[in-house]
């Protein structure tokens, strides 16, 4: 399929952007070739092919135990804050 200037300027239209006149040759010859390679995907034997919904499909997630594994580290954690008191970040007041 060959797309034209005119169907490049009706697209633009639809899609509501400015396409200047100058770039609509080279636009519609993108287009054409970007719609060859669709047509080419037709030609693809996808008979006995199951159609996919997700490429995860079939594929099962590993279970772990619902556990906390890293707590008690309120020390180690505001080690790292500029300013801390009585286990709490100290952040500037931001309203007045």
């Amino acid at each position: 399929m060959s797309v034209d200037k005119s169907t490049v300027v009706r697209i633009a239209s639809l899609a509501r952007i400015k396409v200047p006149e100058a770039e609509l040759g080279t636009l519609a010859d993108e287009l054409s070739n970007i719609l060859g390679w669709v047509e080419q995907l037709d030609e693809v034997e996808t008979d006995g092919v199951t159609p996919m919904s997700s490429t995860a499909e079939g594929m099962e997630l590993r279970w772990r135990k619902d556990e906390v594994t890293d707590g008690d580290k309120a020390e180690d954690v505001l080690a790292n804050a500029p300013e801390s008191r009585d286990g709490y970040f100290v952040v500037p007041k931001v309203i007045e």
